[in-house]
């Protein structure tokens, strides 16, 4: 007798319940309608977002340091470490300057600010104070200073990862040193507290849909979308530009390890869209250095070069602030000569080292450049308060997909990547399930006092 075919109706309610993908999907378009409806209950509902995302940066420090450790620990040379760390600043200096000039490239090319003939008088300078809190980006001596804990609570507390990856390989060069007889217990304690970190992220997840329903409504009710005819242009020049950034992204990832940035998009459909619905590329981290590993980089190439990549490899914020210079610069009638574009290049490859994590962080390094221009007048920048927030979908997308790049480019060059593993991932062949989910389906393994002994053949099966 012929099995029935399930109705469209249940068939869509199957894959809304089993999909996370499907789920943010929706919470994404409703978002949107309550935003576009009832601005006042899409601003009401901002919280669902922001309290996802502190759930989620709770869990990346901790997270972090494990799979930072138990990588150096497993790789057993520190060595390996060292140049998987040089190789990383190398390809994020790179990807970064490429960025840089793509984009004033196209910012030439296309001017989206010429022709506006904006008076810098008429605008509002003390609105980007308020944007950035009156605060500033830190020098470089600044930045490699605070990178250094110290503190080994202050480091977790504040949530620095630059300063949690120093103790990572601090504790994991100790390990090393020590060895397994002297500190037998530490690394499978560490592992064991891995697997917790990834259980409690696999529930804050559950709550992924809600939070995208809460960030996007948010977004949509107090912005509107006026934003999109006045800076039509600017946005449609940004967004131009990533999607040339990400091919060029795509082909350097095919020369150098043979795998298709299209089909690891794919792969990641569920982090990416997650991540624009929330504005924030830190939501998906976990879930991401999840899925690295299971495509096939080594563990202490995902636990270095990604969360490294959050403060080094900002190409999509690159993107914006280069075109973002040259829009204000043409707004206000000030021809840059190739020489100013060069200081700007400069400037914006020193001051976007430093941007993660600092309120307004954008409209910093933008006044910085405008003050190290000397042509461009400060109040200027309050040009792009009113388009800033709708330029987060293409920052966190580009930022991402460049770091996660980036771990498969630095791990291919260290013998770091299970090449024909990473092919049969990306093409579907072998299907990713979270480890928290593993670890549930696993069975119970009973203490050595109430184990009963196995026969020989069985017992060598079960380490086989």
């Amino acid at each position: 007798m012929p099995q029935s075919v399930p109705s469209l109706p249940r068939r869509a309610a199957r894959v809304l319940r089993t999909s996370l993908f499907a789920q943010v999907a929706c919470a994404l378009v409703i978002g949107v309608v309550v935003g576009r409806l009832w601005p006042h209950a899409g601003t009401a509902v901002q919280p669902l977002g922001d309290g996802f995302v502190r759930l989620i940066k709770a869990m990346i420090a901790p997270l972090v340091f494990c799979v930072v450790v138990a990588g150096i620990t497993k790789a057993g040379d520190l060595k390996a470490f060292g140049r998987i760390g040089l190789k990383a600043l190398l390809w994020f200096e790179v990807a970064t300057t490429v960025a840089l000039v793509v984009g004033l490239l196209a910012g030439n090319l296309a001017g989206p600010g010429v022709g506006m003939n904006v008076d810098p008088s008429k605008l509002d300078a003390s609105a980007v104070e308020d944007k950035t809190g009156g605060g500033s980006l830190p020098s470089t001596g600044d930045f490699i200073l605070h990178s250094l804990p110290d503190s080994a609570v202050g480091a977790f507390a504040e949530n620095s990862l630059l300063q949690v990856l120093v103790l990572a390989c601090l504790v994991g060069a100790a390990l090393l040193h020590l060895g397994n007889t002297k500190v037998p217990a530490i690394l499978p304690a560490i592992e064991q507290g891995q697997e917790v970190v990834f259980a409690v992220v696999g529930f804050i997840m559950k709550l992924a849909p809600l939070a995208v329903f809460g960030a996007t409504a948010h977004l949509v009710g107090e912005y509107g979308l006026g934003a999109l005819s006045t800076y039509g242009k600017l946005i449609g020049v940004c967004y131009a530009v990533a999607v040339i950034f990400l091919v060029l992204l795509g082909l350097a990832m095919k020369a150098v390890t043979g795998l298709s940035l299209w089909k690891f998009v794919r792969y990641t459909r569920e982090e990416l869209l997650l991540a624009l619905g929330t504005a924030s590329s830190e939501t998906v981290m976990p879930r991401m250095m999840q899925k690295l590993r299971h495509a096939g980089c080594r563990d202490d190439a995902v636990g270095l070069v990604l969360p490294t990549g959050y403060s080094f490899n900002l190409d999509g914020a690159s993107i914006y602030l280069s075109i973002g210079t040259l829009f204000i610069a043409q707004a206000v009638g000030v021809d840059l000569s190739l020489g100013q574009q060069i200081t700007v290049v400069i400037v914006l490859m020193l001051t976007s080292k430093g941007m993660a994590g600092v309120p307004g962080s954008a409209f910093l390094a933008l006044s910085a450049t405008a003050s190290a221009l000397g042509v461009i007048p400060a109040g200027a920048v309050a040009l792009l308060l009113g388009v800033d927030r709708i330029m987060d979908a293409m920052r966190v997308s580009t930022n991402l997909l460049g770091n996660c790049v980036a771990v498969f480019v630095v791990s291919r060059w260290e013998g770091a990547l299970d090449t024909a593993r990473a092919k049969k991932v990306l093409g579907g062949e072998i299907a990713f399930v979270p480890e928290e989910e593993r670890a549930e389906s696993a069975e119970p393994v009973k203490s050595p006092e109430l184990a009963k002994p196995q026969d020989p053949k069985s017992a060598a099966e079960t380490v086989g």
